[in-house]
């Protein structure tokens, strides 16, 4: 069966409207003759004559009168379809996003990034979830909207990015720890019991590599999977851990934050989307709420920093 011309459908809505060739070539800007041709194409597709002639005028069949309402109101749909967005209300939206990303995003982000939207959209709700692991298809698939992450060769290459912050790793012990009294050496640094975080359970990143080029070692007492727990460990006990200092910045709190002795590479976190949500007005608006909020951290986060 061929596929009918949806173009046909705004013929119909407009013949069933004015019940008239003559009007509804008129309306539509055609001529008499192509709103005939137009009838004849209508009748031939539903198998009824639709208009028929009564007197001088013509009436619609019961068939018409059937299509007539479920007509006008799919013209419609299709209008508002491809109709350009609306300008946004955000008083009136109501809807939840999901932002996938790792412990210390919602310590530092979360309670500022909730009272703009609650101020700005009282409707919205923001639904955050634990990111376990790098992989892409939770945004492809739609169940989340949002992440936070570093883009790396694993990122889904359609993803769009926006950066929100640099961030660099800084060492942080418990306050009262011999270590934050006196200057910083990568032998003093070395020669203490550390905490490597790892999702992945890697025995060695990018701190021992440099050590290692200075002819030094440092001790792994644990591995652990979060900075959360790696913090709450070194908080209760004599050991170093070294992690990303804005992302972790709540979390360290009465903590002692020293300059690592090696130079580390500095990180960019992205927030990251698929490219269907791009255009978006709602998401728009809040993807413009998630970089202001960390702009704002980070121009208030550089005077608490304590420099050991």
């Amino acid at each position: 069966m061929p596929t009918p011309d949806l173009n046909l459908l705004v013929t119909l809505n407009v013949l069933l409207a004015e019940g008239s060739v003559a009007r509804a070539a008129r309306r539509l800007r055609l001529s008499p003759s192509a709103m005939s041709r137009a009838l004849a194409r209508l009748r031939e597709t539903t198998g009824d004559p639709l208009l028929v002639r009564a007197g001088r005028g013509l009436v619609p069949t019961p068939r018409a009168l059937e299509l007539r309402e479920r007509v006008g109101q799919l013209v419609e749909e299709a209008e508002a379809a491809l109709r350009p967005a609306e300008a946004l209300d955000l008083k009136q939206l109501i809807r939840i996003f999901t932002l996938r990303t790792r412990e210390g995003f919602v310590e530092n982000f979360g309670a500022q990034l909730i009272a703009r939207i609650a101020e700005q959209a009282p409707g919205v709700r923001l639904y955050f979830t634990q990111k376990l692991d790098k992989d892409s298809t939770p945004l492809r698939e739609g169940t989340i909207d949002f992440e936070t992450g570093v883009v790396g060769d694993d990122t889904g290459p359609e993803l769009r990015a926006q950066a929100l912050f640099h961030d660099r790793f800084v060492g942080v012990v418990r306050n009262g720890h011999p270590l934050s009294d006196g200057a910083m050496t990568p032998e003093r640094y070395a020669a203490g019991q550390h905490i490597l975080v790892s999702r992945r359970g890697l025995q060695k990143g990018q701190i021992d590599e440099l050590l290692e080029g200075l002819g030094l070692k440092r001790q792994i007492a644990t591995i652990v999977g979060s900075f959360s727990a790696a913090l709450a460990l070194a908080r209760a006990s004599d050991l170093i851990v070294s992690v990303p200092e804005r992302y972790t910045g709540n979390l360290r709190t009465d903590m002692h934050s020293f300059v690592l002795p090696v130079p580390t590479s500095n990180v960019t976190i992205s927030l990251l989307w698929h490219p269907r949500l791009d255009a978006d007005p709602a998401h728009r608006w809040l993807r413009g709420c998630i970089r202001d909020v960390c702009a704002e951290r980070r121009a208030g986060s550089a005077a608490r920093f304590e420099v050991g």
